[in-house]
């Protein structure tokens, strides 16, 4: 059977996740102010990646549950957002510029 304990958090620790998202939409703004060259859309999805992994942790979570199911249901996930992504990132890099 499974523990049906639950985890409190402090309201300290959403306060700080809530600035750190914030931060990281700061820095996608800024990033976008920025010529990168094809680094702005790899800069750009990296944010994003960092902003999804903060909320699944914190918000759905998945950082304070124990069972091994879920867990793997996440790393799959993340497999497959991590598979996307580069395929995305092979087909952008390889189009032609004419």
């Amino acid at each position: 059977m499974s523990d049906t304990s639950e985890h409190i958090s402090s309201p300290k620790l959403y306060v700080a996740i809530w600035l750190l998202l914030m931060v990281c939409t700061a820095l996608t703004v800024g990033a976008a102010f920025i010529d990168l060259g094809p680094l702005n859309t790899i800069v750009a999805l990296g944010i994003a990646t960092l902003k999804a992994v903060v909320v699944v942790l914190y918000f759905m979570h998945v950082k304070y549950t124990h069972e091994r199911m879920t867990k793997a249901v996440v790393v799959s996930g993340f497999f497959f957002l991590l598979l996307l992504l580069a395929l995305s990132m092979m087909d952008y890099t390889t189009r032609g510029l004419g």
